[in-house]
Formats: C-alpha cells, structure tokens, sequence
C-alpha cells in the first residue's frame, strides 16, 4: 500500500516537485482539503509563487487560498466572502462563467498539479471521491497531471460514487478532519410562504433541481412527504434527509452533498442517492431530456424585464454565475419543464425591494429571455410567453405591496422611453 503522510510532510515534498511559479488545482465544496490549507498556513512559504484554481462556492468554502501567502494569487469563478480581501488586492481573479462551462476551463486550464481529498481506500486500493466528485473526473482524466490526495475517514465511501485507483496519486497523505459542514439555517417566514407558492406548481413526477440556500432548505421540507418524485441536482442538504425517509421509492442524482455529520452519515450506506460529475448533473442536453425537470434556484434581484442578478449587492460582487442559467436552460428544453426563480421580495427590513425597475448594466446573471416563473412571499409570476407590458404587471403582482406603486410609476416611464 502507498505509505501515508502527515499533510505537511506530503504538502512539502509535492511542492518541491512542482514549478517554482506553479498553477495548483484545489478542490471545493465538501471536498476542499482543510488539513492541505492548515499545512499551508503553518508553513505559508510553501505557497509562494503558487496560483491556486478552483470553484469555492459561497456559504461553504471559508479558505483564501490566494491569502495564504502574500506572493500567491488565485483563480476562481465564485467570490465567497473569504475571497474578498485578496480579491480587492487584485491577486484572486474572478471568471464570469457557468458551472458546465467551469468544467471545460478546468479540462483545458494550464495546471501544474492538483490537490483532492478522498474517502479511504477498499480492498481493491480504490479511493472514493464520495460526496463531492463535482470537478474531480475532469482534474484525474488529465493524465499527465501530478495529483496529491488527501485521505479522510471522514469521507464517506458512499455506494455510487466516483472511484479512483490510489495508484493514481502522486503523493498520499491522511488526516483526521470533520468534512465541510453548513447546518440548516434559521428561516425568515417569508420562506415558508415562497416554498408553498413553489410546491403548488411542482408536478407530479418532476425532476427536482435546487439551488443553495434558504429556498432549498425551505422547499425541500415543503415537499417532504410528497412522492412520486425524483432529484436531479447539482447539490443536496440535510432536508434531503426528509425525502428519503418520506418515500421509499425516490431515486436521487447529484454532484455534491454539503451539510452535516448527519447527512454524511446517511449517505455513507444509501444506495438511491447517485454522484456524477459536473459534465453530467449541469449538461443541458441531459437536463433536457429528463421528463418534467423543475429547477428551483434563488437570485437577489429581479428587474421588471425579467432580468436576474445573482451576483452583485450594491455593485460588490458576491457571488457568480454557478449552474443558474446551466439548469435553467434544461428546465426550458425539458417536456413539461419549469425554471423557478425564488427570493424573498424585499431586504432590509421592508426597505428594500428586491423587484426592482431596472438592473445596474453589470448586474445581469440571467437575461430575460432565460427566466421562467419568478417566485416571492407574495405569489407566482408565470413570464413565458408575455409581452414586456404583461412582463412587468406580473412581476409587480409579487412585489411587496408597499413597492408597487412605486415600481409602477417607473415601468411607466421606461415604457416610454422606449
């Protein structure tokens, strides 16, 4: 068996092999290797001259991988708020693009190596890449690329996932480490109200996709005891445990389970849940061929074209692109399909709508001709198929009833300047 390291050790040795300005893949979401970045920062001289890649998503990844080092720099298609200080620095660089198109930057990106974490190994030396294979297949395909694993007990070896001969790796080391964890948040009431307005045009037999966040864990218990459905998702969360335990019958696809001990638990021996890489849970010719597929995601705003930004607050960027418009288009192509955009219609007390006239020009994340039904505390509006007028009366209808006089007022006078 290949001899297992402590994660400094195998960090200081890998690093030696490596490029002096070297390009190192970093896995993300349940499968970022904490103990690899501890090792860093107990010997931040390893990561000078380093360009860390990856796809650190908000509310789960904590690590500044390009402020481990004040010579290190990064690369990333999300910016979760542990970003931000090397970000304003201008050593992490943001990419604006989805999460399918994510997989073919990281297929075809320079990279000098990789570093992964891993369940560990069977009786046939196979390690599993367990609750989060997202980006891993495209990182492992790339043959000639020095990979470094990181084996965890705590990654569960669940029965259909993403499996690896250890052979594969350059370098092995192990720690004993609790996985990522994001426990079930505190719901506004607004959520209850937003998750029964998305559950009552759910149909029977759907293809379930959810995005992260409160309308996910909101949703997801909404439809606990519902059956006859199926979840074809990009990630999952604790309330899937409900689900599973409701129906007997329902048949999970994902690429990413994040939550707690207690999910981790339950999937380590639950054979309905099914991982797959990214190029397959955010192809939009397989979500468009899944009968009824029913993406249910969450943005900041929505404009009174139908536009969506799910980026930026106050001009900062905070997030990025993910799979919104990926399982978007595949709820479009899909028979009986249905895009659902979900948010709370106002923030800051009431003070702010979050239906607003129009979007700052670099707010974007969804154009209008991608947006299907929009989805407030206050009701469902169906936009395919209106005409810009009837666009905005229906947007305005779920708007919080103290914003749409003034919402009103300002679809006039677009309307005629138009």
């Amino acid at each position: 068996m290949t001899r297992l390291l402590a994660p400094g050790e195998a960090l200081r040795r890998f690093r030696d092999s490596l490029p002096r300005r070297a390009r190192l893949y970093v896995g993300g979401c349940s499968g970022e290797p904490l103990g690899f970045a501890e090792a860093f920062r107990e010997a931040p001289e390893l990561a000078a001259g380093l360009t860390f890649i990856g796809a650190w998503v908000p509310g789960i990844n904590q690590t500044d991988w390009a402020g481990l080092h004040p010579d290190a720099e990064a690369e990333t298609t999300f910016l979760p708020p542990s970003l931000r200080p090397s970000f304003e620095d201008g050593r992490t660089r943001i990419l604006p693009m989805a999460y399918s198109q994510t997989w073919d930057w990281l297929r075809e990106a320079p990279l000098d190596g990789a570093l992964m974490l891993v369940s560990r190994p069977d009786t046939d030396g196979q390690v599993s890449l367990g609750v989060s294979p997202d980006f891993g297949p495209v990182i492992l395909g790339r043959a000639a690329l020095p990979v470094l694993a990181l084996i965890n007990p705590h990654m569960p070896a669940v029965p259909n996932s993403v499996k690896v001969p250890l052979a594969r790796f350059a370098l092995v080391a192990e720690e004993d480490r609790p996985l990522v964890q994001v426990a079930p948040a505190p719901l506004a009431p607004a959520f209850a109200a937003i998750a029964r307005h998305v559950a009552a045009i759910v149909p029977d037999g759907a293809h379930l996709q959810f995005g992260i966040g409160n309308v996910q864990q909101a949703v997801l218990t909404e439809l606990g005891g519902r059956k006859g459905l199926a979840v074809y998702s990009g990630i999952i969360s604790d309330p899937l445990i409900g689900m599973l335990d409701a129906d007997p019958a329902l048949q999970v696809t994902t690429g990413v389970a994040v939550g707690t001990g207690a999910l981790y638990r339950r999937l380590a021996a639950e054979p309905r849940v099914r991982f797959l890489p990214v190029s397959e849970t955010h192809n939009v010719l397989r979500l468009g061929a899944l009968s009824r597929f029913t993406a249910i995601n969450s943005v900041l705003e929505v404009d009174l074209f139908g536009q969506a930004n799910a980026e930026f607050i106050s001009g900062r960027q905070v997030s990025g692109t993910g799979g919104l418009t990926d399982f978007l288009r595949g709820a479009r192509a899909s028979e009986g399909g249905r895009g659902i955009t979900a948010l709370a219609s106002t923030a800051k007390g009431g003070a702010v709508s979050r239906i607003v006239p129009r979007l700052a020009p670099d707010a974007t994340t969804v154009t209008r001709a991608d947006m299907d039904v929009v989805i407030t505390e206050h009701g469902a509006a169906r936009l395919r198929g209106l005409d810009l007028d009837a666009r905005a009366a229906a947007l305005i209808a779920v708007a919080a009833p103290a914003h749409r006089d003034g919402l009103a007022n300002a679809w006039d006078e677009m309307r005629r300047g138009m």
